[in-house]
């Protein structure tokens, strides 16, 4: 009852209210990342959704595209500037997904949506985490979030599959909020994104 009405139902309503109250924040961000000289604002990539089917994911882009001599993307953790740093850091990032959740690809609570490139290296129990939507924050967001190893990460989201609840999304959500204000978990140690998955 709660997973396939009322978690959707929620869902809407949460998604039309965040972006109502939090949508002069969204504009003073864009505008700063302009006066940054940010040229490209938004960040757009394909995903794995429920029952892996594929989506594209919004993001606010906190990277610049600058390039070395031969045209290779720079480092990360060069490309990402303080006014990145920051934004990623409260999660501001994060704000374009409202609409993915009011398309009905993503839920504010789930296992988070991954590349498409790391379905060939999940083993069965793992793929179990694409049986919910994916959300914006979740289980495992709240115990570590990029600060934990993948095979941790995983094993929090197939646990959240298994023992979804209205309770648990609450709690979930007021956590994150926690994270958010303490800055916690946003990157591993001495990297500045999460290092890609390998199986």
């Amino acid at each position: 009852m709660y997973e396939h009405f009322i978690k959707r139902t929620a869902d809407i309503i949460t998604a039309i209210i965040a972006i109502v109250l939090l949508s002069p924040v969204f504009i003073l961000v864009v505008v700063l990342l302009l006066l940054k000289g940010h040229r490209s604002l938004f960040f757009f990539q394909t995903r794995v959704g429920k029952n892996e089917k594929l989506f594209t994911l919004m993001k606010i882009k906190t990277m610049t595209d600058a390039k070395d001599d031969q045209g290779n993307l720079l480092p990360d953790e060069i490309r990402l500037t303080k006014l990145g740093k920051f934004i990623r850091k409260t999660s501001l990032d994060e704000m374009p997904q409202f609409v993915n959740v009011l398309k009905g690809d993503m839920s504010f609570v789930g296992p988070r949506p991954l590349l498409v490139e790391y379905l060939q290296y999940y083993s069965i129990e793992q793929r179990k985490r694409h049986l919910v939507k994916p959300g914006i924050t979740g289980w495992a967001q709240i115990n570590g979030r990029n600060a934990i190893s993948w095979e941790k990460k995983f094993e929090l989201d197939v646990w959240y599959v298994k023992n979804i609840s209205f309770q648990l999304d609450l709690k979930i959500v007021f956590l994150t909020l926690l994270k958010i204000i303490r800055s916690e978990g946003i990157n591993q140690q001495g990297q500045a994104t999460m290092e890609a998955f390998r199986g």
